[in-house]
């Protein structure tokens, strides 16, 4: 029995032992869905790749500070910054082009110009535009060539980083994130500059002069730039970032991308310089791509959406290629169907020209016809007619039947124009602008515009009793500059009495 007894309590101990209550790290080990950020420490690298992101850096940062400086002559009385969206004048100039909120479809269209053009890249070349003109990149890039002239490398970055608080670590730590905030609050003040005139701004800024609003923004675009690019970094391309989510539907076997070639690399393992090792692919496993990389991913691994495509892995693995004296590009620009072709020894091609890339150059070269079409067939003036609703119509004590119209003229040029309004599509009509004059049956009324406004005048159509067929016909108002021949033509309806009541 007692053998027994020892044999039954034993399962009654485990299960017990199995229905205690897990520990509070269990718990949350279990159901943690968070996983912190572990602090990305990329270093400086020498190359090819690491001398055309800095030209591009310098190019897109020069543009940025540079252009709201640009001066473009418009003629008097109008802003002579070339690159400025007035928002108080409700105007937005781009050097000869003036756009108005009724043309704001402009913008739309650069939009999808801008989107096509990303699409077509991606498709070629994978994220290019993430690695070298992304804003998020470049000030990114920025902000870590200022912490790595005053804090060091790589190495020395992680033993400050590591080391407890001292007088050196706060006056280092101190000078970067100074140097951060004043580059953006140069940036934030430079986004500020494009809505306002540059010389102007700067005065009223720095005397005390400027709006709450423009303080306001300068502070927000300030704090933006420091949040972003000098503590998020990598964990907006990562997580913030919505395009790498979308680049694997852009991308295919012919889209180059930075590769690393696993055929030729592995098995990994050491090596010394100038020997090859046996039974060894080329790579040596030093690590030396991961520590270069921005967004601290291993290439190895293959493509990943964290890879912004900016190539510095490439520099670093052909400068330790170089040292232990094997073949360099053993990560490279490359396509997977080149990949799959030299690891089997055939030769590769380039295929640039393929379905998805004609679609997408085909869509960039439509939507750019259009926009340079709508931009050359422009007119210097609109109209736009609304037609009373209340009343419908009024009956003239000598049976005539009369319209209102609210008319607005948007005389787009810098001096006053008189137009010639006239309307067609009922006999005998005669028009009446309140305030301006009468016209004789079928002739036009003289309308003056003031120079770079809208203009509303009150119309009244008033048409013979007879002339009328229908209880609804239809008009249009001509408006003609006599000087230039110029105009435009509004269709309207003119509401009369139901045609039974017409006789």
């Amino acid at each position: 029995m007692d053998g027994k007894t020892d044999l039954m309590e034993k399962p009654a101990v485990a299960v017990r032992s199995r229905r205690q209550k897990p520990s509070a790290d269990a718990v949350a080990a279990e159901q943690s869905l968070y996983a912190s950020r572990v602090k990305v420490y990329p270093k400086a690298v020498t190359g090819a790749y690491r001398r055309a992101k800095t030209a591009v850096l310098v190019f897109c940062l020069s543009l940025y500070y540079l252009v709201p400086w640009i001066r473009w002559d418009r003629g008097p009385g109008a802003p002579d910054q070339a690159v400025l969206i007035d928002l108080s004048a409700g105007r937005a100039y781009f050097l000869w082009i003036e756009i108005w909120p009724q043309e704001v479809y402009y913008i739309t269209g650069l939009l999808v110009l801008g989107a096509f053009g990303l699409f077509l890249v991606t498709a070629l070349y994978g994220r290019i535009w993430c690695g070298y003109t992304c804003p998020q990149t470049v000030w990114t890039d920025l902000f870590m060539w200022v912490e790595r002239v005053i804090e060091g490398d790589r190495g020395a970055r992680m033993r400050l980083d590591q080391s407890p608080m001292s007088l050196k670590k706060a006056g280092l730590k101190t000078a970067t994130h100074t140097a951060w905030l004043l580059i953006s609050l140069a940036t934030g003040g430079a986004w500020v500059l494009y809505f306002n005139d540059a010389p102007t701004f700067i005065v009223d800024f720095f005397t005390g002069a400027a709006t709450v609003n423009q303080y306001f923004f300068v502070g927000l675009f300030t704090a933006t730039t420091y949040l972003l690019a000098g503590w998020a970094r990598e964990q907006v391309c990562t997580y913030m970032c919505p395009w790498p989510r979308f680049q694997a539907a852009m991308l295919d076997r012919d889209s180059m991308v930075v590769t690393y070639e696993k055929w030729r690399g592995e098995p990994r393992g050491g090596s010394k310089a100038g020997l090859a090792p046996e039974g060894l692919g080329d790579c040596i496993d030093c690590g030396q791509c991961i520590a270069a990389c921005p967004t601290g991913i291993d290439i190895r691994d293959g493509l990943q959406l964290e890879c912004i495509g900016c190539g510095l892995c490439i520099d670093a693995c052909n400068d330790i290629m170089t040292k232990v004296g094997r073949p360099l590009n053993l990560v490279t620009f490359d396509t997977e169907n080149n990949q799959e072709a030299r690891s089997k020894g055939l030769p590769t091609k380039l295929r640039p020209v393929r379905p998805r890339t004609l679609i997408y150059a085909g869509l960039l070269l439509l939507v750019s016809a259009i926009m340079v079409a709508a931009l050359a067939t422009r007119t210097t003036m609109e109209v736009n007619v609304l037609r009373d609703r209340a009343p419908l119509f009024v009956t003239l004590s000598d049976g005539d039947i009369r319209n209102g119209y609210t008319l607005k003229i948007l005389n787009k040029q810098r001096a006053d124009v008189d137009y010639e309004l006239s309307v067609v599509g009922i006999d005998g009509a005669r028009l009446v602008v309140q305030d301006v004059g009468e016209s004789d049956r079928g002739g036009p009324v003289v309308l003056r515009a003031q120079p770079d406004t809208v203009v509303p005048f009150r119309v009244f159509v008033t048409a013979p009793r007879g002339a009328l067929t229908s209880d609804s016909t239809s008009i249009q108002f001509i408006l003609r500059n006599p000087v230039d021949g110029t105009g435009d033509r509004y269709d309207a309806v003119f509401v009369g009495p139901r045609p039974a009541a017409l006789h």
